[in-house]
């Protein structure tokens, strides 16, 4: 899938990109702008400007009269959203969905205590909303339509937490549950009980529940993993 508004360095990375995150050029290996350039036919400026990209991931590192040199694992910016996405889309989708799913379940539950202590009522408010969004869209094999809502349902609950750390990782989430759906591990209709205890926890940080909130939450994420078990074993 092209990366809409970069142009034509964009279209370098979306080759590129992936291919480094799949080990198809492994750490150490060194890469020359002037061949690439020839290879994707665009000119330096365009390959000098997808490497300061990959650069700024931590996938490679430029040195002058030496090349570009692709940097092991260890090294990536694995929290980058762009990176997510290209790992997904490679063969070791199964182990970066669990190792995601294992972080969100770290993650996602204390955020979720905190916000039925901080919430907004504005925040409640837009919880409720996606909640129910989920529930109108979890029949009829909708599932881009609920992915919009069940995004916006964890982007509000990390930053509802207060906490801007938690905030960040709204981009993470968003990755993970994208490249559920749109790599097919998914049921074709959402897991009613799952549908079902986020409109509770929605309920649960509306009426203060801290408690509540936060077991609620780390059901959703252990039933996120027992559904890897099944669909990207």
């Amino acid at each position: 899938m092209s990366t809409p508004g970069r142009g034509l360095h964009g279209r370098v990375l979306d080759t590129l990109g992936p291919a480094i995150t799949a080990g198809e050029y492994p750490a150490g290996s060194v890469l020359r702008t002037d061949e690439l350039a020839q290879r994707f036919e665009v000119s330096r400026s365009v390959m000098r400007e997808a490497v300061r990209v990959l650069e700024s991931m931590h996938l490679v590192e430029s040195r002058r009269r030496v090349g570009v040199t692709v940097l092991p694992e260890c090294e990536w910016n694995v929290y980058d959203p762009q990176v997510i996405r290209w790992r997904l889309a490679g063969t070791e989708r199964p182990r970066q969905l669990r190792s995601l799913t294992v972080l969100r379940s770290a993650v996602e539950p204390v955020a979720a205590g905190l916000a039925a202590r901080l919430a907004t009522p504005e925040q409640c408010a837009e919880l409720t909303e996606c909640a129910l969004g989920m529930v109108t869209n979890s029949r009829g094999h909708r599932l881009e339509e609920y992915l919009f809502h069940d995004v916006a349902f964890h982007r509000v609950i990390l930053t509802a937490s207060g906490n801007e750390m938690f905030a960040r990782l709204g981009g993470v989430v968003a990755e993970v549950l994208a490249g559920r759906t749109h790599h097919d591990v998914m049921f074709e209709d959402p897991d009613p009980a799952a549908v079902t205890l986020h409109v509770q926890v929605a309920e649960a940080v509306r009426a203060r529940d801290a408690e509540r909130a936060e077991r609620l939450t780390r059901e959703i994420t252990v039933g996120a993993l027992h559904e890897l078990d099944i669909l990207a074993p």
